[in-house]
């Protein structure tokens, strides 16, 4: 994109249709609902869980930029990290913070502008900043980029996910066969070769960059609960279409400490 969209655009689009609220059919709100929308998000995206290592951060401090409905709020919580948010859309963090009551778990939430992060949550070291699909829909993710490191000491970790640019999703998006998210009109949605990851993460050391993630399905189908394959993924082996994901993949997942 050339010239990043508004806040005000950006904040809206979230507000209308929070990420993944149609992954459940149950009531929204209700524990069936979430506990639906959980089971979808990592059946259709199964290198969450290995990514993010919940239950590595049990008694520890995570600090998360853009939660959305609260998935992975969720699952740090409730592996027993002192969990922290913070979310640009009103929409998304009402249901996060209903997520939790439901689930009876406990966690602070701060509404606001991450590229203003140390102005929205009070600035303290925590031991891993999460990101997932996040900072990329950003008018200047780079000014986020910068401002975690206020709150991130020696031993801490900054994991986040981006869109990659080399990715079999955006060679159909490039084509005009595909769009970056499930709804049309997304205002913002940056693409990073890993040279670019690296240039947003100066002041960063940068220790692991990987891509992983291509989705199989089709998608009228996939709209109606249906988990039918694409043919070209049908014929494929498993092990030449995870090849193609560790090769193509739409998520760029990155681990970085800061630079000594």
């Amino acid at each position: 994109m050339t010239a990043p969209a508004s806040l005000d655009a950006v904040r809206d689009y979230w507000n209308r249709r929070p990420c993944n609220v149609r992954h459940g059919t149950a009531p929204m709100g209700t524990r069936e609902y979430f506990d639906q929308v959980e089971a979808r998000k990592y059946m259709v995206e199964p290198h969450i869980p290995g990514f993010s290592e919940f239950e590595k951060w049990k008694g520890r401090k995570v600090l998360e930029i853009g939660c959305g409905l609260g998935t992975a709020a969720v699952s740090f919580a409730r592996a027993g990290a002192d969990y922290t948010a913070v979310e640009l859309s009103d929409e998304s963090l009402k249901l996060a913070k209903q997520r939790f009551e439901v689930y009876g778990l406990k966690g602070r939430f701060f509404s606001g502008n991450a590229e203003e992060l140390s102005n929205v949550v009070p600035v303290e070291t925590y031991d891993l900043v999460y990101s997932f699909g996040v900072i990329h829909h950003a008018p200047h993710p780079e000014k986020i980029v910068a401002e975690v490191r206020k709150f991130m000491g020696p031993r801490s970790e900054f994991r986040l996910m981006l869109y990659a640019k080399n990715s079999w999703k955006n060679i159909l998006i490039e084509a005009g066969f595909d769009q970056p998210e499930a709804q049309s009109g997304c205002p913002i949605a940056f693409t990073y070769t890993h040279d670019e990851v690296r240039t947003l993460m100066q002041g960063y050391d940068v220790t692991e960059i990987r891509q992983e993630h291509i989705f199989p399905y089709v998608i009228e189908k996939y709209v109606k609960y249906e988990y039918e394959l694409q043919p070209w993924f049908k014929a494929m082996p498993p092990e030449m279409f995870r090849s193609l994901e560790r090769a193509l993949g739409w998520h760029t997942l990155i681990t970085a400490k800061l630079k000594r």
